[in-house]
């Protein structure tokens, strides 16, 4: 049995696949376990963040532009029908208690996020979504999922995982920051902790001595935003595969916090509802040549429950405010529910 995201869309849509520089149809199998990742074919991963994962093999791929054929034109939900899983006043609360926790020496840093959703028009077509926003924020990790059940559409700018063979990757964000604006210590701090997260998540399957740091503290530039992007490399002992990579690192330390367990104590005791595919996972895995890419989901929406619903959020530290870190959150989420919601402002065509 395959357990996938509850959605009661009237949508009927054959089962098809963006994600990696490559379309995927033909679905031929699907499951939950990861070990598939080590056998054979093409592979779609969707990780949702608090849920069991699926894992879809298709016969089918083709080269595409990045940029998600769609007969239809997206049709978005309303700007002011969007609603948040947190107000702004009970954002404010959960910061200043994650600050008391780090006051007393519970956790370092946790990723604190709501969920905003609004009524999925019945016409909708992620397809369209995705072509949408490939070209008004286009992204290096970007997917669009057409599924039975799971229907997602992600414009990710953070690696979670690559691997090549035995060489992995993984490259964290960490402070975020308007173009122009520079960015703050306690930005480099929020960074500087989740590497040494990740070094230690791949140092539990890697080979001892081969972690790396290739890259900390480097600069790049997305529509709106600018992050700080560190990467951490490793090589993966032979003995262990997917299934071992995934189980270490997952979730990425970005979106929980350090340390990990504590932080994701703390995002249970918080937020008052599932993450969902906000902070999960989605790419791609050829198991025949033993290589594979997984975002970050960020950026991504996701249909449930016949809504759209997507999430934002930031690290909360001891330097956070309450003021700064919800106008973070506002700031992550403006560009992309302006693409969803049609705004006349933003280029979709």
């Amino acid at each position: 049995m395959v357990t996938v995201p509850h959605s009661r869309t009237p949508v009927e849509v054959e089962p098809v696949v963006v994600v990696g520089g490559t379309v995927a149809s033909g679905l031929l199998d699907l499951t939950n376990d990861p070990a598939a990742l080590d056998s054979e074919g093409w592979w779609v991963v969707i990780a949702p963040f608090d849920a069991e994962p699926t894992f879809a093999r298709f016969a089918r791929r083709r080269p595409t532009s990045g940029i998600p054929r769609s007969g239809t034109v997206w049709r978005g939900p309303d700007r002011e029908s969007w609603v948040s899983s947190i107000d702004h006043e009970g954002f404010g609360r959960r910061v200043d208690r994650i600050r008391s926790l780090i006051g007393e020496g519970a956790v370092y840093q946790v990723n604190l996020t709501r969920r905003m959703s609004a009524p999925l028009p019945p016409e909708a077509s992620m397809l369209a979504l995705g072509a949408a926003l490939a070209r008004a924020n286009p992204a290096p990790y970007s997917a669009t999922i057409e599924l039975p059940g799971i229907r997602i559409a992600s414009a990710s700018p953070e690696l979670f995982l690559s691997r090549s063979g035995s060489s992995v990757r993984s490259s964290p964000i960490k402070g975020t920051a308007a173009p122009g604006v520079p960015f703050t210590a306690k930005d480099e701090a929020e960074n500087v902790m989740i590497v040494d997260l990740v070094r230690n998540d791949l140092g539990r399957v890697c080979d001892p001595g081969s972690i790396t740091v290739p890259g900390l503290l480097t600069t790049e530039s997305h529509p709106g935003l600018t992050h700080l992007v560190s990467t951490v490399e490793g090589s993966l002992r032979p003995d262990l595969g997917w299934a071992e990579l995934l189980e270490a690192t997952f979730p990425a330390g970005s979106i929980t916090g350090a340390p990990k367990i504590a932080a994701m104590h703390t995002i249970a005791e918080l937020e008052p509802v599932p993450r969902g595919m906000y902070c999960g996972a989605v790419g791609w895995v050829d198991a025949d040549r033993c290589v594979g890419e997984l975002n970050v989901a960020i950026r991504t929406f996701w249909v449930e429950d016949d809504c759209l619903c997507f999430g934002t959020g930031g690290a909360i530290t001891w330097d956070s405010t309450a003021a700064d870190e919800w106008a973070e959150t506002e700031l992550k989420a403006a560009h992309l529910i302006s693409i969803a919601s049609n705004d006349p402002g933003v280029a979709q065509q």
